[in-house]
């Protein structure tokens, strides 16, 4: 049987009086996404650290591509790569400069160098941007360029640690199109977010921390149906409003709607678990971060590596 691309038992950092893992256990299944989520300290950003090899773990164990963080960093960091919130490249040179560049740290072979950097180009959507300096571009292409830094080693294991923070919607949609390529290619993304969106549209699996523990692992989908059922919402004429439990099916809807009918229904809709639910269940909180984006009025129809050492701090920042 396969090795998991990620796999951590028992993992324990603290700094100082501040624990931040208390026992981590993960297993991330090779060509898979998983999804890192909690609130803020809730120990994603230091366990992303230890598995990039950038922080050493108190106690437990973590294997990342196959090889142990702590016996075989320099196999590690060889078989990965890292993206954060903040774009890692040089502002004074062009796109097509950074890509050749990274191309040559990754050890293409010198023929391949501009080819690398312009196939990576094209996949994301930056040939017409090639030439003109990274200053010029916008927070969405320094990201996509930062991402297609990240790819040109064709790492094994891609850590994505809050990479759509402040895009905009077309870009962040840019940036999903591009790590489900990365993944149907055989890759393994763990990616941490706030934006609860994001991880129920790309993420296999999640895994929820608080307080440096694992409380939460499975499915989106699993997790959302844990916090209960469908409802429907109806707004009566008079102003009041009823919550309808539901098995979310057309039958059932009709019927408890012909049932509240002669009270003179004005708005309906079905309201399905979101995982904003599940992680406001879970945690006692809700989700810091969520893109901006309308939500469903009541209606007649339902709308149904490159990892850069850093110094530790005190205290888990994410």
């Amino acid at each position: 049987m396969e090795e998991p691309a990620i796999v951590t038992e028992g993992l324990r950092k603290s700094y100082g009086r501040v624990t931040v893992l208390d026992g981590v256990d993960l297993v991330a299944p090779r060509g898979q996404v998983l999804a890192l989520l909690g609130p803020n300290g809730a120990g994603k950003t230091t366990t992303v650290r230890i598995l990039s090899t950038l922080v050493t773990p108190d106690a437990g164990t973590a294997r990342v591509a196959g090889f142990d963080v702590r016996r075989e960093p320099q196999r590690v960091r060889a078989a990965i790569s890292l993206t954060g919130q903040y774009a890692a490249v040089d502002e004074l040179l062009t796109g097509e400069e950074n890509l050749v560049l990274a191309a040559r740290l990754a050890h293409l072979p010198r023929a391949r160098l501009r080819s690398a950097a312009a196939e990576m180009l094209d996949l994301f959507d930056l040939t017409d941007a090639a030439r003109r300096p990274v200053r010029t571009y916008s927070g969405g292409m320094r990201r996509r360029l930062d991402l297609a830094v990240s790819l040109l080693s064709r790492p094994q294991v891609l850590f994505l640690d809050e990479p759509t923070t402040g895009l905009d919607p077309r870009s962040r949609n840019a940036l999903w199109a591009v790590v489900r390529d990365v993944v149907t290619a055989g890759a393994t993304v763990l990616l941490t977010t706030q934006y609860l969106d994001e991880a129920d549209e790309l993420a296999d699996r999640v895994v929820v921390v608080d307080h440096g523990r694992v409380i939460a692992d499975g499915t989106a989908a699993a997790l959302k149906s844990a916090v209960g059922t469908a409802t429907v919402e109806v707004a009566l004429a008079d102003g009041t409003r009823r919550s309808l439990p539901t098995d979310g099916s057309v039958a059932d809807v009709r019927r408890l709607l012909g049932d509240v009918e002669p009270l003179d229904v004005a708005e309906w809709r079905v309201r399905t678990p979101t995982l904003d639910d599940a992680f406001l269940a879970l945690t006692g909180q809700p989700a810091v971060a969520t893109p901006a984006a309308p939500q469903p009025a009541l209606a007649g129809a339902s709308p149904t590596s490159r990892p850069a050492p850093t110094g530790p701090s005190t205290t888990e920042q994410r």
